[in-house]
C-alpha cells in the first residue's frame, strides 16, 4: 500500500519544467533541424508531445514524435508482471541521422533508458541520442543521466515517485508516495 506524501509539482509547474526542457533542447541542438521526440511508452509519449508542442512554438517547425515500447529489451522481464502490457512502437520517421530526444517520466536506476537505448539501435543509428526526463529521483544502477531534467527529486528507496498525466489521469501532476513496510522500491525502472 502507498501512503500519499507530497505534491512535488503541480500542473503549472510541470508545464514549466516541459518548456525549460523544450528552451534547453532548441538550445543545445542549434535549433530544432534534424530533431525527433521518441516517447518511452507510456507516460513519455504524452510528455514527447508537449515538449515537441514547446518546441514548435520556439522554431516555428514542428518535430516528428515517435511512441517507443521497450517491454522486452528490459533485463527484468521476469521480475514483471506474469503477462505484461505489451504496446507497439511506432516510429513515422527514420532515425538514421537525426537527433533523437528519448523522452521519459521518471529517471530512477537507468534501466529503463538503456532498455530504449537497446530498442533504438534496432531501429537505426541516429547522429545523437539525448535523454529528456521529467524527474529525476537518483538511485542510479547504470551509467545513464538525464540531458534535459524537468526536477531533480532525492528520494528514498521506500519512496515512489508517480507522474499523472492525461490521458493516464484527468490532471497532470508530480506526486510523492511512501511505500508500505511490504514494498520495497519504486517506478519499477
Amino acid at each position: 500500500m502507498e501512503r500519499f506524501k507530497a505534491t512535488l509539482l503541480d500542473e503549472t509547474a510541470v508545464l514549466r519544467a516541459l518548456k525549460r526542457i523544450a528552451h534547453e533542447i532548441v538550445e543545445h541542438n542549434n535549433g530544432a533541424d534534424k530533431l525527433v521526440m521518441v516517447g518511452i511508452r507510456r507516460r513519455g509519449i504524452p510528455l514527447a508531445r508537449q515538449i515537441a508542442q514547446h518546441i514548435e512554438a520556439i522554431e516555428g517547425k514542428a518535430v516528428p514524435v515517435g511512441e517507443l515500447d521497450i517491454t522486452f529489451y528490459r533485463d527484468d522481464l521476469e521480475m514483471a508482471a506474469p503477462n505484461p502490457l505489451v504496446g507497439e512502437s511506432s516510429l513515422p520517421f527514420s532515425v538514421e541521422g537525426r537527433h533523437v530526444i528519448l523522452v521519459d517520466d521518471v529517471l530512477y536506476t537507468g534501466r529503463t533508458a538503456s532498455a530504449a537505448l537497446d530498442a533504438l539501435k534496432d531501429i537505426g543509428r541516429a547522429a545523437t541520442v539525448q535523454l529528456a526526463v521529467l524527474v529525476d529521483r537518483g538511485h542510479r544502477e547504470l551509467p545513464i543521466r538525464g540531458d534535459y531534467v524537468g526536477k531533480n527529486v532525492p528520494t528514498a528507496r521506500s519512496e515512489v515517485i508517480r507522474v499523472k498525466v492525461p490521458p493516464f489521469e484527468d490532471y497532470t501532476a508530480v506526486e510523492l508516495f511512501e511505500l508500505g513496510s511490504h514494498n520495497k522500491g519504486g517506478n519499477h525502472e
